[in-house]
Order: C-alpha cells, then structure tokens, then sequence
C-alpha cells in the first residue's frame, strides 16, 4: 500500500515538474558557429538559426553608390582585421541597394579573409526583435569570433519605445561596447524615428528641445551615416547593363535600354530594385536562369 502511494506521488510529481517546464517556454538552444557565415537571432530560445545559402549578389553588381560602397567596405575591413571600427546607419532611398550592400560586403570580406582563426559572421535580427539586443549583444562578447549585427528596415513607430533598448545597447553600457561586434542597420529614415512624432514632441513637451534631442540623439550612436539617394537615368542603366553582362543576357543593347526605361515609367522610379525586377523579367522572358 505504501509503495503504490509513494508511486503515485512520484508520479504526480512528474506531471506537476512537465506543466512547469511547459509553462516556462523552450529551453536555451546550443549554438554552432561553424555551421554558416549568416544567421538569424531567435531570441526565445536565444539560437542563433544558421543561413545555408544566404539571398546576396556580387558587390561589383552594386552601382550609383560608389562612395557610400567603400565607406563602408573600409570599416567592415577594419573591423574584420580587429581594428576600431563604427556602427552604420545606412539611409535614404528605397531600391538603392542599403541591405544589399551589408550582405555583398560581408560576403566579399569572407572570401578575402583566411580559413584559420576568428571569423567574420553576419547576424540578422529582426525589428519586432531589438529589445532583446543587450542580451545578444552580451552572449556574443566572449565569443572568438567577430559579429555584424544587422537589422533590415529599422525604425519606430508613435508610441514604441523599443529605441531605448537600442541606444543602451550600442552605448554599451558600463561595460562599454563589445570589441568583436559592430551594429549595422538600414531605415528609410535619417533618424529612425518619423517627423510627425519629433513635431509633436516640439507641441506637447515641457522642455521642447529636451524631448526632440531626447530621441534624435539615437541616430548619434551611429559613427557612420552612409545615405543613399534616387539615382539618375544613367546610373539605372549601368546597372541594367552591369546586371546584363553578368547574368549573360542575349539582349540587344538598344532594346534592352527601351526597355527597361519603359519599366522604371510604369513604376514611376529608378532604383536598383527597380532594375534588379527589370532584370528577372527579361531573364524569365529569354528562358535564363540567374545564377
């Protein structure tokens, strides 16, 4: 009798130990660095996701932003090599080729960089994910290897607030910042945060200016601003061309640049995304594949 009631206790213990661990979420995920260059941040089980064949093209692809394209090749060189370097806010345009840019740099430094010793990963989190930045940022610290934080179209909206877990995070906090990683990040805005909620900051405040500096100054924790601007006709049709040859298209020269100014009408812009569609369409059309 009693060991069928210290059975069932064990039991109920069991079952009781079960809920509890359900209740608290999966556990903490082991980590493989050497499974990829890129990854993607999940931060409920804080794993770092591997990227098998990352979605990037060949940094030579990347016209009308030369000097914004060495800028930035030349810090993340820098900081590949264990040098100081900046984080980067890259701005402007949309279709301009900003998030292409990190990912074809980081791609052309892995191939110029030897096999042995620290590595050179890019890692992408997500908007929805930045308050959880700290905590990546400090699992990353004592790691070997150096890291390219990378969020995609950052900005924020009227009433989030998730900018101070930013600002706190690139500051570095009384440990100061992470030698071994490096923010970067894209916005179609300057300032990450839009105008309507700077003006209305200037009408309610107490101390107008106060407000306003308040959350400009997370753009400052920036060292880079690299900003990308709509491009002109001939630029959009270097890139055409540079695409073209690249991807071996059997297009007429003439026809190809009809073309594709016929598309960017019908869009009402010029971009590189703009060419980039233009491109697959035209490949789609000659049945070739872009590899």
């Amino acid at each position: 009798m009693k060991d069928e009631l210290l059975t069932g206790l064990i039991d109920q213990v069991k079952k009781l130990t079960q809920a509890v661990e359900s209740l608290s979420g999966p556990g903490y995920a082991e980590n493989d660095l050497n499974a990829a260059d890129c990854f993607v941040w999940v931060p409920e089980s804080r794993f770092l996701q591997p990227v098998a064949k990352p979605n990037r093209i060949d940094i030579s692809l990347i016209r009308g932003v030369d000097r914004v394209r060495d800028i930035l090749f030349d810090n993340t060189r820098r900081f590949a090599e264990g040098l100081p370097a900046n984080n980067v806010l890259l701005w402007g345009a949309r279709g301009m080729g900003k998030s292409s840019l990190v990912k074809s740099t980081h791609a052309a430094l892995q191939a110029q960089s030897p096999k042995s010793g620290p590595g050179l990963k890019l890692v992408e989190i997500h908007r929805e994910d930045i308050e959880s930045l700290p905590v990546l940022m400090a699992m990353l610290r004592d790691m070997e290897d150096r890291f390219i934080l990378f969020c995609d179209d950052l900005s924020f909206d009227n009433d989030d607030t998730s900018y101070k877990s930013l600002k706190a995070a690139l500051e570095g906090g009384l440990e100061g910042r992470a030698e071994n990683v490096v923010f970067y990040a894209t916005s179609n805005r300057r300032h990450l945060l839009p105008r309507d909620m700077m003006e209305n900051e200037r009408s309610t405040a107490i101390n107008p200016s106060e407000a306003v500096e308040e959350k400009v100054s997370l753009s400052d924790r920036f060292g880079l601003w690299l900003g990308f601007h709509k491009c002109s006709q001939d630029e959009y049709l270097d890139m055409i061309e540079a695409y073209a040859k690249h991807f071996e298209l059997p297009m007429d020269p003439d026809q190809m640049r009809s073309e594709a100014l016929e598309w960017a009408t019908t869009r009402g812009a010029r971009s590189g995304r703009v060419a980039w569609q233009f491109i697959q369409d035209a490949a789609g059309r000659l049945g070739k594949q872009l590899k």
